[in-house]
């Protein structure tokens, strides 16, 4: 099967049976259903846009990840702009110039954040070229931005005007029925029963943004968890009391500071490359309340750490989990640690 080519691997969760369609993204998924069944014939190139946290990543991993099953001998490359303007300085910078770049070699490229090519004029006629050979060659193209191609600044006109030769499609937040939708699919997809009254509150708490709202439910299900406590709307208030419509998910720079604390190191240590245990064992207990608290994949912990292999973070966290089975006393800390969270949490 091809590999795709990426800064950061596709995330396995990230498919079209995990992606809840709604009037917001209508037009989007069923764009890049088309492109999955024949890449190159529909819909070339296909320009998604929206504001952050409403799913355009995930739409196009779950793009790239079906037509690799439908076409295993196809080579899909994923990349962010920022990969390929690194990747289009190296090539520029090549000795042997004759030697085409790896994304010249695609039959399908996908790239996300294209509008940070405003940043770097000369990657633009990069880009403006390989546009040109793929397009010419009915390989596909797939980019997502922040907002549509007139709006991005510095873009030359002829990119602008090659970006509009396909679909462009919007995403816009999501209405209520799609929030409360994605709570249950997410819930579903965890193996969690979260009642309906509370998935009607975290979709009326967390109105603009798909990655706060799965955000605030992991979050809610880790506290839950840790915390031995049952999900009900009781639990759900305490631990979103007084944040209204800006009910907001733990994050790694929120977590950091309370383990740092329950296990007297610093945080700095914890970001280190330190493998004395009174270190290791506390950065490792970081990367399991990562995994029960936060929607952050394996590959983005790693990264937090200091570019740790997601097989890195897999392991910390089935040795903290197997390990608090065992023992008491670690249990009662990753419930004191949830608590302080959950204080932090509503506090912040």
């Amino acid at each position: 099967m091809a590999v795709p080519v990426s800064e950061q691997p596709l995330n396995p969760s990230h498919t079209f049976d995990s992606f809840v369609v709604g009037p917001c993204n209508r037009l989007a998924h069923a764009a890049a259903l088309a492109i999955a069944d024949a890449p190159g014939m529909a819909y070339n190139p296909l320009f998604v846009y929206g504001a952050a946290g409403l799913g355009k990543t995930h739409l196009l991993h779950a793009t790239c990840d079906m037509i690799l099953k439908r076409f295993p001998s196809l080579r899909v490359i994923y990349l962010t702009c920022d990969a390929f303007i690194n990747q289009a300085i190296a090539a520029i910078k090549a000795t042997d110039p004759s030697v085409p770049p790896a994304y010249r070699t695609a039959d399908v490229l996908v790239v996300d954040d294209i509008h940070a090519l405003r940043q770097a004029e000369r990657t633009q006629e990069e880009f403006f070229h390989t546009f040109n050979a793929l397009y010419n060659a009915q390989k596909q193209v797939i980019l997502s931005s922040d907002r549509p191609p007139k709006g991005i600044p510095n873009l030359e006109e002829r990119l602008l005007s090659r970006f509009k030769w396909g679909l462009i499609a919007h995403l816009e937040p999501p209405d209520f029925e799609t929030r409360f939708a994605i709570v249950q699919n997410k819930a579903a997809r965890r193996g969690v029963a979260v009642p309906e009254g509370v998935a009607r509150f975290l979709a009326t708490e967390v109105t603009d943004n798909v990655r706060e709202l799965e955000g605030a439910l992991v979050t809610l299900i880790g506290y839950a968890s840790l915390t031995n406590r049952r999900i009900d709307l009781t639990l759900a208030h305490e631990v979103f009391h007084d944040l209204g419509s800006e009910a907001k998910s733990i994050s790694l720079d929120d977590m950091l500071p309370v383990v740092a604390r329950h296990f007297q190191v610093k945080v700095a240590e914890l970001k280190s490359r330190q493998k004395a245990r009174s270190v290791a064992f506390p950065r490792q207990v970081c990367m399991y309340l990562a995994r029960e608290l936060t929607h952050l994949s394996l590959e983005d912990v790693g990264w937090y750490f200091g570019g740790r292999d997601h097989t890195t973070v897999l392991y910390a966290y089935e040795k903290v989990r197997q390990q608090a089975a065992q023992d008491a006393s670690l249990r009662q800390t990753l419930e004191r640690i949830a608590a302080d969270l959950g204080r932090t949490l509503r506090s912040s």
